[in-house]
């Protein structure tokens, strides 16, 4: 839990008091998932938000071919979740599996929402994810339609130096929407 009390504090750039992390400790629950493990599935309704204590996660969709595209990777310090069916209660078009054993903790809707109606750290820290969020998508699209191939490897091990050493090359791949084989002679080009 200090990990998120941490986490609120940094975001927001506000102390908590005991009795806020009282009631924040009061509304989230620590959940364990082993490595594969699905937090999410396609056709589920997201009913809690998930903050990673320790571990790793993917957000990705399967395509009819049966190719995966990862959306989002998620490491300690980092909220997974699919916003679309948390908010609107709608059925998820992703997948959200651990790519280790993963802490979380994990939060309803109706309880979050009563973290940020009372609790200035959190309705700035909800604010500024959110924020992150957008800006983040944004940046996706115009990578995906305007960035070549190695200009998206660049950018992404410029943003997260550390991703090519967790999670496995297919999936950064994936992630970047380009082949394996493509990857591998990226990398090997820019050493």
């Amino acid at each position: 839990m200090e990990l998120l009390f941490a986490y609120f504090e940094v975001k927001s750039g506000t102390l908590l008091t005991d009795m806020e992390k009282k009631r924040i400790a009061s509304r989230f629950l620590a959940k364990r998932l082993r490595k594969r493990q699905y937090l999410l599935q396609e056709g589920d309704i997201c009913k809690y938000f998930s903050f990673i204590v320790q571990g790793a996660a993917r957000t990705y969709s399967v395509d009819e071919k049966g190719n995966e595209h990862i959306l989002h990777f998620g490491t300690s310090g980092w909220w997974v979740g699919d916003n679309e069916s948390f908010t609107l209660h709608t059925p998820t078009r992703y997948n959200i599996d651990m790519l280790g054993d993963t802490e979380l903790l994990v939060i309803t809707e109706s309880d979050l929402q009563e973290l940020i109606d009372t609790i200035s750290a959190v309705s700035k820290t909800i604010a500024a994810i959110s924020s992150q969020r957008v800006i983040s998508a944004e940046k996706r699209i115009h990578a995906a339609i305007s960035q070549t191939p190695e200009e998206r490897f660049a950018a992404l091990n410029a943003a997260y130096p550390d991703f090519l050493q967790k999670f496995p090359l297919n999936m950064i791949a994936s992630y970047l929407g380009i082949s394996t084989k493509t990857l591998g002679r990226i990398r090997n080009n820019s050493k």
